[in-house]
């Protein structure tokens, strides 16, 4: 071979130190199996060399059998370690492997190298070992920073569990939604992991005491607010109580306004107990109910008489209505006083007709009396004196103006003018009057 001595014994090959520097670019450790003599030697004491960087190192004692035996089984121990280093990175390469669990046994096969039996390249493997080593340094590095970012997104998202849980205590009112929310944050709480003890229990405490809080809370308003139900409850018997003493009652219009303040007042009473609100309920309807029920029954039998008495009343009309003042005055006043005392004892009207069948009454009433005032004007024995009375007022006003100018006092004379002036128009119209009697 090229690399032997004269004396036929392979020359020592220079290898890397056993901790050579890791990196991507170590060479492949090749197996020993194929070529024992190549990495060591037995000599005639049975002693079993390695070859290293630093020379030859005596790795155990050969007997029980040939040199090459020897060798081979030293080989097959170094190509054993070989496959465990690679079954070791191949693992670790792939991401099944546990970078903590690699980095020991890295660590402890490259630590043992300086004193393992074995013959084969110890350099390669050294340096293999080195490169898993940093591997599995570097994979321990990651695994922490990514425990770091989990613990830190595990704190922030706990936190923000904790600080929505204290809002919901100190504001919510929606108690249903606000106690289901309560409950999905307590589940949500469980199953975010990776918070270190003593962050978690303070986390925890937060959001416990925000729980208690908001029951707390919730209990309060619950308390109080079955105090305002039973409340409520006896408020309403109550109105009950009023509600169905009236039930028999004739007096339809206070009856009924009552009946409306007892509707507004159990309004303002709030809710009874849930179990007992809707019974309560439909005592006081029905009691409404009844009495509402009579009055419509009493109304609509009322109204049938009162359809009667505005037909009747409409005959009465008919005949009023033919009554002639200017051919007879006296005897057309005589008809309608006549039809006046039917008409009053008819009796009432359906509301809605009173205005109309009133109005054409009246109309006849205005008719007839116009008849009688005219008759009463051309009669009367005052409308000339009351002429002769503003004339001579007249003429009073109007010599006291013509003194008043002749002496110059013609403001004097001016407001003379001016009250003859008002007295010759009440006189014209007092003569109108007269005239058109």
């Amino acid at each position: 071979m090229a690399d032997e001595t004269e004396t036929g014994t392979p020359a020592p090959h220079k290898m890397p130190h056993a901790h050579a520097p890791s990196g991507h670019d170590a060479r492949p450790v090749p197996p020993a199996e194929p070529n024992p003599a190549r990495w060591g030697r037995i000599d005639d004491e049975g002693t079993v060399y390695v070859r290293t960087a630093d020379g030859e190192r005596a790795v155990g004692v050969w007997q029980a059998g040939t040199p090459d035996e020897g060798l081979l089984h030293y080989a097959r121990r170094f190509d054993d370690m070989r496959t465990e280093v690679e079954l070791l990175e191949t693992r670790l390469n792939s991401g099944a492997g546990d970078p903590k669990h690699a980095l020991s046994t890295a660590t402890q096969l490259r630590d043992g190298l300086a004193d393992a039996a074995v013959v084969g390249d110890l350099a390669a493997l050294a340096a293999r070992l080195e490169q898993i080593v940093a591997h599995a340094e570097r994979a321990l590095a990651n695994a922490k920073h990514e425990r770091e970012e989990a613990r830190s997104a595990a704190i922030g998202r706990k936190q923000a569990l904790a600080e929505e849980a204290e809002q919901i205590a100190a504001d919510s009112t929606q108690w249903k939604v606000a106690g289901d929310r309560l409950r999905a944050i307590l589940d949500e709480w469980k199953t975010v992991k990776g918070v270190d003890r003593k962050t978690d229990d303070e986390l925890w405490k937060r959001f416990s005491k925000a729980r208690e809080s908001f029951n707390r809370r919730r209990g309060s308003h619950f308390a109080e607010l079955d105090k305002q139900r039973a409340a409520a409850k006896v408020r309403k018997e109550e109105l009950i109580a009023e509600a169905e003493s009236l039930v028999d009652s004739e007096e339809w219009g206070a009856t009924a306004g009552r009946y409306k303040d007892l509707m507004a007042e159990w309004k303002a009473a709030g809710r009874a107990p849930k179990e007992t609100d809707d019974a309560l309920w439909q005592r006081f309807r029905a009691a409404q109910d009844k009495f509402f029920a009579r009055r419509s029954a009493v109304f609509s039998e009322r109204d049938a008489e009162f359809a009667e008495n505005a037909t009747q009343k409409e005959e009465l009309l008919a005949e009023a209505e033919k009554i002639d003042p200017a051919a007879n005055l006296d005897s057309a006043k005589a008809h309608l006083r006549r039809l006046q005392e039917q008409w009053d004892e008819i009796g009432k009207v359906p509301r809605e007709r009173i205005r109309e069948l009133d109005g054409r009454l009246k109309a006849v009433q205005d008719r007839i009396r116009e008849v009688e005032d005219s008759r009463w004007r051309r009669t009367d024995p005052e409308a000339q004196a009351r002429v002769d009375q503003f004339r001579e007022r007249v003429q009073q006003f109007e010599s006291q103006a013509a003194k008043a100018r002749a002496a110059g006092d013609e403001r004097r004379a001016k407001k003379a003018d001016e009250q003859a002036a008002q007295w010759r128009e009440w006189m014209a119209a007092a003569e109108r009057a007269v005239a058109d009697r």
